[in-house]
């Protein structure tokens, strides 16, 4: 167990001394500054009375609307920019770890230690994981301190949707993960997850996909791609709904099977775990 925690604490030595960890943050710093004062609410009696955008006033906008609701809308659209920022910074801040472990001299040093592959390949992933969180809860707190002290509203439904995105990046993780294993190249492990990304975007509109196909085995092959491959696409749409309204009745229709989007996306990532960690108990080093 001290062996596991040391691999952990190791993952974040090593983001320092790459300065990944200071270029992860700081671009995040840099993404809140700009928002920050960017963007300029004023507020009167609880009402919008104004806003201005990089200096400018927008005229015909939303003058003297209810605060709250404005608030949650913004926050609910913002929402998805952070689901995209979040996840694209961590899958390429750690898609690393596992090529890194792999090189030549790295893998002996950590192999030498008492600790199982598979442990140390956890440890690895949990530590990935780790170093994602800190940065997304960062960005989304920072977003919400931010939004707050400018409107005096405090949504903390905004804040739930990190765990969602933390959720993609988990499976994207783990996917990356499994590429590295097998490929040892941190290159192509981030374009696999940024390609799986897209793909199953792109597959949640698998029903008129199929429609334009004419051949049943290409039907059935894009259904079973839809429902192998993680549902990004759903996940983004339930962190902006956990933003604007806490999943309200009125809006859970606009979300296909919530459930089935979060069992059969937490099946792919922990499949992808499964055989990242049997392929590297068998690698020859």
């Amino acid at each position: 167990m001290r062996a596991m925690l040391a691999s952990v604490e190791e993952v974040f030595r090593e983001a320092a001394a790459r300065w990944v960890l200071v270029a992860y943050f700081a671009l995040s710093t840099l993404f809140v500054l700009v928002f920050s004062t960017a963007v300029n609410l004023d507020v009167v009696d609880g009402a919008l009375a104004g806003v201005r955008l990089f200096g400018k006033e927008m005229r015909g906008g939303p003058a003297g609307v209810d605060l709250d609701r404005l608030v949650l809308g913004f926050e609910s659209g913002f929402s998805a920019v952070l689901y995209l920022v979040g996840t694209f910074l961590a899958i390429f801040s750690t898609a690393h770890l596992v090529p890194r472990l792999q090189e030549k001299g790295t893998v002996d040093l950590y192999l030498s230690r008492p600790v199982g592959r598979v442990p140390l390949l956890l440890s690895r992933y949990v530590g990935g994981l780790l170093l994602a969180a800190a940065n997304v809860y960062y960005l989304m707190g920072a977003i919400w301190v931010v939004v707050g002290v400018k409107t005096g509203v405090w949504n903390p439904r905004f804040l739930a949707g990190g765990t969602v995105i933390l959720f993609a990046i988990a499976v994207l993780l783990a996917f990356a993960f499994l590429v590295g294993v097998a490929t040892s190249s941190t290159a192509v492990s981030i374009m696999c997850a940024y390609a799986l990304f897209f793909a199953s975007s792109v597959l949640a509109a698998h029903e008129k996909i199929e429609a334009a196909l004419s051949s049943a085995w290409s039907v059935a092959l894009v259904k079973g791609l839809y429902w192998v491959l993680p549902k990004t696409a759903a996940l983004g749409q339930s962190v902006v709904l956990l933003a604007s309204d806490g999943m309200g009745l009125g809006r859970r229709a606009t979300l296909p099977d919530p459930l089935v989007a979060f069992g059969t996306t937490a099946l792919f990532g922990i499949a992808s775990l499964a055989l990242s960690a049997g392929l590297f108990s068998r690698k020859d080093f």
